[in-house]
């Protein structure tokens, strides 16, 4: 099955907005095996989208629809397809009931154009949607599957994963399954993974594979079919396997794992205890680890030094150090990891400091970093140099970090959990 996504929406075109619905629709369908060849963007005009629509159903069996589902005027979504089709909009009265009885709850009149969000194409499948007011719909018709969902990425999102996604994983799979499962690597480049691995990539069948990449970060999400849950695991562990023989020293975690999620994970397993003290991260490594749940049994705190004057006043740091070597060093970022620990008391301090960009910093080429990582009284430092734009430099001076820590805690003899 291929697919076509049409993004609706004159905010879309207007740059007013970004088009993540298409993103998310696509990682989503690319997990059971449809392949999405094209991406389309119409404002909200019923001719344009007509013509997008023909377009669409000479190069597509599937096509997906975000937005144009809501209550005025310029929503004309499935107005135009109801027409292209020859198919009636008739009123779903489970969707009616559920948008009257929100305008009762919140003492509000309910005008007449609201009605308009619960008409649906008569025969399709009625998409519930549990975070808004239009539901979605599927529509099979021709030998094509039409689904419109509505444009919010707070509807859309799990309207897709919880009522589409199973619909067409059931469609394609003809009573079988589907399922992905994805790895993740750090500190290995997309490239350089793919030629490891290129054996592997040109013999798929199934299981087969796809490489993506994001931030820094490669992923190569695995997806089988088969009769049975049972049958597919077993498929994708053979492929696992195999590549983890080939690359594994590069792997950090699968499916919804970050580098901050593993890290934490971690630290919580062994109950171990870290600070950090950052310069050009500015707090950006400690609100990484604060978004992880249950993270305060790790992380006791930290500090932001931004300046010479900071790491002298706040962390301690001798100013002869910070005049001999400069800010942007090793001896710096030792002593920031050193400091740290010992001021909070941690089992592990971290110390960021660099030149982020786009100007030089201290003497030192933007995109200098270097990190130092203080575990008991054994402190290590790492220079980075990074080239990319100055918040890039900064998040991915933060993720070296975590894959940096992980792996000197291996090192020291904690396994990963």
């Amino acid at each position: 099955m291929n697919a076509e996504i049409i993004a609706v929406g004159s905010e879309l075109l207007l740059g007013q907005i970004a088009n993540t619905n298409a993103k998310f629709i696509s990682a989503q369908l690319s997990e059971i095996g449809i392949n999405v060849y094209f991406h389309s963007v119409i404002g909200d005009n019923g001719g344009r989208l007509k013509k997008a629509i023909e377009i669409a159903e000479s190069r597509a069996d599937l096509i997906i629809f975000s937005g144009g589902l809501g209550p005025t005027k310029d929503d004309l979504t499935k107005e135009t397809l109801a027409g292209h089709l020859n198919v009636p909009l008739v009123y779903d009265e489970n969707a009616l009931a559920t948008i009257e009885s929100f305008f009762k709850n919140q003492g509000r009149t309910m005008t007449e154009n609201n009605k308009k969000q619960a008409l649906v194409l008569q025969g399709s499948e009625v998409l519930p949607n549990h975070h808004g007011l239009a539901p979605g719909m599927m529509l099979q018709k021709d030998g094509r599957t039409y689904i419109l969902l509505p444009g919010p990425p707070k509807e859309l999102e799990p309207m897709f994963q919880f009522e589409a996604k199973p619909r067409l994983a059931s469609l394609i799979s003809k009573g079988g399954v589907i399922l992905s499962h994805v790895l993740r690597f750090y500190g290995i480049g997309e490239a350089e993974l793919e030629t490891e691995i290129q054996h592997i990539l040109d013999a798929q069948t199934n299981p087969t594979i796809a490489p993506l990449a994001s931030d820094g970060e490669v992923m190569l999400r695995i997806t089988a079919k088969a009769d049975s849950k049972e049958e597919a695991w077993k498929l994708i562990d053979e492929e696992k396997q195999e590549i983890l023989s080939i690359v594994g020293k590069y792997n950090y975690g699968t499916d919804d794992d970050t580098l901050a999620s593993k890290t934490v994970e971690m630290l919580l397993h062994h109950k171990l205890t870290i600070s950090a003290a950052e310069s050009l991260t500015a707090g950006l490594f400690q609100s990484e680890l604060a978004e992880i749940p249950g993270v305060s049994g790790a992380l006791v705190g930290g500090m932001v030094t931004y300046t010479k004057e900071a790491k002298i006043n706040q962390l301690g740091i001798p100013k002869e150090l910070l005049d001999q070597h400069g800010i942007v060093s090793s001896e710096c970022a030792a002593s920031m990891a050193k400091n740290v620990r010992e001021k909070f008391g941690t089992d592990i301090g971290v110390g960021l400091t660099g030149a982020a960009g786009p100007e030089p910093h201290d003497g030192e080429p933007a995109g200098t970093v270097w990190i130092g990582i203080a575990i008991g009284d054994d402190v290590v430092t790492k220079k980075l140099r990074l080239s990319g734009l100055r918040n890039t430099n900064r998040l991915r001076a933060v993720k070296y970090t975590f894959s940096y820590l992980i792996r000197l805690l291996e090192e020291k003899g904690y396994k990963k959990v």
